[in-house]
Order: C-alpha cells, then structure tokens, then sequence
C-alpha cells in the first residue's frame, strides 16, 4: 500500500507571509502547493466573488457557505487524491481561516462553522497547521493601499480575527511562528518547528 502523504496548512491574518512560505515549504518537500478559496476551477471563481470589494455587504453565513463549497471541490478534487496516492500537501489556508474569518471575525457560531467545514471536507483535517503571526501595524504597512473586500474589512474585523486565530491554535495545538523576521527567518523558524513535529 502506498503511504499516505502529509497534510500542512498555513494560517494567519492578512499580509502575514503564509502564501510565501507555502510556497517554499511545498518546494522544498516536493509537495503539491494549493490555496482557498481556489485549488480548483471552482473553487478559483468563488474565490473571484469572495474578494471583490463589488460584491458589496456579503451576509455571513453565505459567506461560509461559499467558502464551504469550494473547500467540498477541493478536497475531493486535490487535496484527497494527493493525499492517497502519497504526495504531501501545502495549502495557504484551510478550515481554520473559516474558524477564523467566518467565527471570530463574523460572529458566527465557532461550533456551526466547525461542523459545517467538517462537512465540506468530510472530516479531512491537515496533519498540522502552521500559524504565522504578524502584528496589526506590520501588516498593514505590508498590505498598502489596495485592499480585496477582506483586507478592507477594518481594523476591529482583524483584531477579532487575529485574537480567534489566537485562542483556536492554542485550543487545537498548532505550530505558532513569529512571522515579522525576514522571509529566510521565519522559513528557517517554520522548518524547524515542523521537523521536530512530524519528524522529518
């Protein structure tokens, strides 16, 4: 039987370097790199709706609802069928951005958009989750002026986000990395921390 590949998700608040250092972790493991919203011609589009500052006040729950959609088309799409066939998988976010994002930063239930992400994903969680943390003025001076319908979402939606971000990786043990040193660093600091985790 061939061995199951490994799962690892990057998380973490607006400009926290998560999509670079998905990168350079799925490169040096030979992984497949995906992302969400996307990962799938799916789930690509809902990714289209979901930051378009056009789309105007999205009502939470559809908010999750979309999210959920295309995380279902990703799993069964790519991350699963990687998985099974042995390959490793990266992905720049996963369940814990909708805990996040759609929980914390939202209002909703944490409880309801852990059961409907478990939904989505057929209770499919990574191996381990990888949470860059930046403070609000580093990622702000990082984001700049052009901001998608998230990033523009204002200052008191972050916060929240990044104090649920907080509390759910103490809560469900994940990989905390201070994400302000270059990007070398904090590569070095997440390779570290994830060969002492899983081992390799």
């Amino acid at each position: 039987m061939t061995e199951r590949g490994v799962f690892v998700a990057f998380e973490g608040g607006e400009a926290c370097g998560k999509s670079t250092q998905a990168a350079r972790l799925a490169a040096r493991r030979g992984a497949v790199l995906t992302r969400e919203p996307g990962g799938t011609a799916l789930g690509e589009r809902v990714r289209t709706i979901f930051l378009d500052p056009a789309a105007g006040e999205v009502n939470p729950r559809a908010e999750a609802l979309l999210v959920a959609a295309a995380r279902a088309q990703h799993v069964a799409e790519v991350i699963e069928p990687a998985l099974a066939s042995g390959r490793d998988v990266v992905t720049d976010r996963f369940t814990g951005s909708s805990l996040a994002y759609q929980g914390f930063g939202r209002g909703l239930d944490v409880q309801d958009v852990r059961e409907l992400s478990a939904f989505a994903t057929g209770g499919l969680e990574p191996d381990v989750y990888v949470l860059l943390e930046v403070p609000a003025v580093v990622a702000a001076a990082r984001l700049g002026s052009h901001r998608d319908r998230l990033e523009a979402a204002g200052d008191e939606f972050h916060e929240r986000v990044r104090a649920g971000y907080t509390a759910i990786a103490q809560h469900d043990g994940w990989v905390v990395v201070d994400g302000t040193g270059s990007v070398d660093e904090v590569e070095r600091a997440v390779w570290g921390a994830l060969s002492a985790r899983l081992g390799w």
